[in-house]
């Protein structure tokens, strides 16, 4: 299992939702991936995203109005 961070910060959708989706294709099973945003576009789009595909996932409020979202490949 690796770990991937991907900060988003700053960045408007979808742009934060095609790097994550990206990156995730080409990880391996049990790879878990950390992502950082601040816009509440990428904090719905991403985790409904990972949903629809099956992955596990967390997210929480790392500061006010920053997310950290955590998607592990399954």
């Amino acid at each position: 299992m690796k770990k991937f961070v991907l900060v988003c910060v700053g960045e408007a959708c979808p742009t934060p939702l095609m790097k994550v989706e990206k990156i995730m294709n080409d990880l391996e099973k049990k790879d878990m991936l950390f992502v950082t945003v601040d816009h509440m576009c990428a904090m719905k789009d991403i985790p409904e995203w990972a949903i629809r595909n099956g992955y596990n996932l967390e997210t929480n409020e790392a500061d006010d109005g920053e997310w950290e979202i955590m998607i592990e490949k399954n």
